[in-house]
Formats: structure tokens, C-alpha cells, sequence
């Protein structure tokens, strides 16, 4: 049993990081350009060209939550695993859902839920009774108080920060830095201190 990531830039080498050094293997990455042959010793594959065994899961080790999102619906059949570095420290009571990384030096506290195909990025820390669902991005060094929701899809910025309660709306994106003290609504970018919304994005998931 195994690993194989889709994606073959700089997140995928983040990822291969987490599994070995959780004690896993990554047998290979899929992904559009294989001319380099391999990245960090992995081999590289066409999808297609190289077929999984049964029991080996598979990660999408792209940034992009709408690329992410498509790929994880065009492949739900896949065993979908998931990568949480040992460094982090993530609640006994907290639960993760497949398909998502937990980054190095992240906190997860009690009765927080993440969903599937989610990144916490590098020493992200997000406080007990959160729930973040799918497809979300937390990006390094962003902090979620207690009890904030983060809706499908959306980015959340390097250095943001949420107070409690808070709830962020679907494939928003809050950008960095930000500081978030009221409700963010569906398809808005919020920037600033405190955030502001300068755009409400188009519906590309209806």
C-alpha cells in the first residue's frame, strides 16, 4: 500500500515531504508535463499510463480548490487518502476527512471538523468547534478563533485572522493579512483590517 499524488509542482513536493515523513511511501505522481522524469526521486506518470494498485490511495496535491474540486469529482471512484505531518498537532477530538493535508507546525483543537480535500497550510491554527468543509485552502500562519465556519471552497489568506464566530461563505477568498469581525457572504473577496468586501466573484459551482 501506497501513495500517488496528482500534481507535480511546488505542493506536491510538500506532500511527498508529509507521507514520508509520517512513514509512508509515494509511489509515483500523475500529472500533464512529465519531462522531468521525476520530482524529489518520485517517478513521474501520465494518468492513465500507470495503473494504481488496489489498496493505494490516492492525494491531489493541487493548490487551486476549483481545479482540486473538478479533479476530486472526476475521480471519485479513487481511494482517496489523506496527509497529516507529524508535526502538527491535531486534537483527538477534532476529525479529518479524505483527501485533505495538514501541513507542518499546524494546530487543530477539540470538536473542530475539516472537511474533504482541504489544505491547512503551514503552522495554520484553527480553534476548537471550527467547521471548514470542502475544497478549503488555510494558508500559512492564518488563525481561526473558536467556532468559525469556513463554507466549501474558499481561500483563506496567509496571515488572516478570525474572530470567533465568524462564518465565511462559499469560494470566498480572504486575503492576506486580513482581519475578519463579520460574516463573510458567498463568492466575496474581503481584504483589509478590519475586511472588507471589494468583489463578489461569479458562481462558477452552482
Amino acid at each position: 500500500m501506497g501513495y500517488y499524488l496528482i500534481g507535480a509542482g511546488g505542493h506536491g513536493m510538500v506532500i511527498i515531504d508529509i507521507i514520508l515523513s509520517s512513514g509512508g511511501e509515494v509511489l509515483g505522481l500523475f500529472d500533464k508535463d512529465i519531462s522531468k522524469g521525476r520530482l524529489l526521486d518520485i517517478p513521474l506518470y501520465y494518468w492513465g499510463d500507470h495503473k494504481m494498485g488496489k489498496d493505494d490511495f490516492l492525494i491531489i496535491s493541487i493548490g487551486n480548490n476549483k481545479i482540486r474540486k473538478r479533479l476530486a469529482v472526476e475521480n471519485r471512484n479513487e481511494l482517496f487518502g489523506k496527509a497529516i505531518h507529524p508535526s502538527s498537532n491535531v486534537s483527538n477530538y477534532a476529525s479529518v476527512d479524505i483527501g485533505t493535508v495538514i501541513m507542518s507546525g499546524v494546530s487543530i483543537n477539540a470538536a473542530t471538523s475539516i472537511g474533504k480535500h482541504t489544505i491547512v497550510n503551514t503552522n495554520a491554527c484553527i480553534d476548537h468547534e471550527c467547521i471548514i468543509k470542502d475544497f478549503v485552502h488555510i494558508s500559512p500562519n492564518a488563525t481561526l478563533c473558536g467556532n468559525v465556519t469556513i463554507g466549501e471552497g474558499a481561500h483563506i489568506g496567509a496571515g488572516a485572522i478570525l474572530i470567533p464566530g465568524v462564518k465565511v461563505g462559499k469560494w470566498a477568498t480572504i486575503g492576506a493579512g486580513a482581519v475578519i469581525i463579520n460574516d463573510v457572504p458567498d463568492l466575496a473577496t474581503v481584504v483589509g483590517n478590519p475586511g472588507k468586501v471589494i468583489k463578489i466573484n461569479k458562481n462558477e459551482w452552482s
